[in-house]
């Protein structure tokens, strides 16, 4: 499924993203990362690559998006050509990876037992929430884990592909951005249990094992610290079975997640903060939220100040939002970047005045 699709089916328009990674190498066995030294402002871009565009094509394009400061791209679909000439123009090639949100159909036929359970006891299998791709795989069942190992594997043993970028790496939305609850026709001022998952045998076992209760007899299990702090664990620990198959691979792992720490927490169970990324792309599409171009600085302070140095961030910008308002996008990468973000990336068409942008940013 193309992100693409999935922002128009909710109404909103179409998405698309520098410092360079941090090698790989230099991430420690404890899944903690050394602190950055500053270097120059560098872009991404996230990119679904046209299996119709030419060698010529391609390289004029990766020529001038390296000349604009764009240094790593994320791909969404495996495509040699496309990773090869990115690659020869300078720009690291990445592979996007869907991570917990996964409906391929044979996955769905072959394990649907992989698949999470809302609060109602409904499994993502056969009742997906929101939309009929929203298939969303249980993290606490080692299979999973295992499964999504060899997929990175699988995608890091190409010689052209030079990272692993994750996105979905989290529980589905319990909590939309407001801008979208009109489009569901929902009000979701508070949890409501169809959209808060996971609540399979497995997850309320090892939740109860440890603290003495089975989530599903808490009275309000939507405000309990620990069963939240569990489900945020959970993920983590997808995390950091995935980063181990990178540092093995010598390759970097960066992840989109959503925009500032407390939101990632609140409303889909990521504690990014604490990964062992060699970046983090957090996806601060202030329309989404119905904020101004202000929050952008804002969200980055927020996030960099939770990094405490660990690794870069990069600020995601939603380029419909900006309506075609470049002195406005101009404005946003500053205040990205005034706040503490490496660069930004760049989700939506990347067109000559947004390259024009990201150029006069990275000087």
């Amino acid at each position: 499924m193309d992100k693409r699709l999935f922002i128009k089916s909710l109404g909103i328009g179409g998405l698309a993203l520098v410092k360079p990674s941090l090698p790989i190498s230099a991430a420690t066995t404890d899944n903690k990362a050394p602190r950055l030294e500053k270097t120059a402002v560098q872009h991404r871009v996230w990119i679904n690559p046209d299996h119709k565009d030419t060698a010529a094509v391609l390289q004029s394009r990766y020529a001038t998006y390296r000349k604009a400061g764009i240094t790593d791209i994320m791909f969404e679909a495996d495509s040699e050509l496309h990773f090869k000439t990115a690659k020869a123009n300078g720009i690291k090639a990445h592979r996007w990876m869907w991570t917990m949100n996964r409906g391929e159909k044979d996955l769905l036929a072959s394990h649907p037992e992989w698949y999470a359970k809302n609060r109602k006891g409904e499994s993502c299998a056969d009742h997906p929430p929101y939309v009929d791709y929203y298939r969303w795989l249980c993290p606490s069942k080692p299979e999973v884990v295992n499964y999504l190992k060899s997929q990175v594997k699988k995608i890091l043993s190409l010689d052209y592909v030079d990272g692993i970028h994750l996105d979905y790496v989290r529980f589905c939305d319990v909590i939309l951005p407001v801008n979208l609850w009109s489009h569901y026709g929902i009000d979701q001022s508070k949890e409501l249990p169809e959209y808060d998952f996971c609540y399979c045998e497995q997850c309320r076992n090892a939740y109860k094992e440890k603290n003495g209760i089975d989530p599903l007899q808490i009275e309000h299990p939507d405000q309990s610290p620990s069963w939240r702090k569990f489900r945020y664990d959970r993920i983590t620990n997808v995390v950091n079975n995935l980063a181990q198959v990178a540092r093995q691979h010598k390759k970097p792992i960066s992840a989109a997640v959503f925009p500032t720490p407390e939101i990632a927490k609140r409303i889909v169970r990521q504690d990014w903060t604490n990964w062992p990324l060699n970046a983090v792309c957090p996806m601060i599409y202030h329309g989404f939220y119905r904020e101004n171009v202000s929050w952008i600085g804002d969200a980055v302070a927020e996030g960099v100040k939770g990094l405490h140095g660990a690794f870069p961030l990069y600020a995601g910008l939603y380029l419909p939002d900006f309506h075609g308002n470049y002195s406005e996008l101009a404005e946003a990468v500053r205040l990205a970047i005034q706040n503490g973000a490496a660069g930004v990336s760049i989700f939506g068409d990347v067109t000559p005045e947004v390259l024009r942008v990201l150029g006069e940013s990275s000087l």
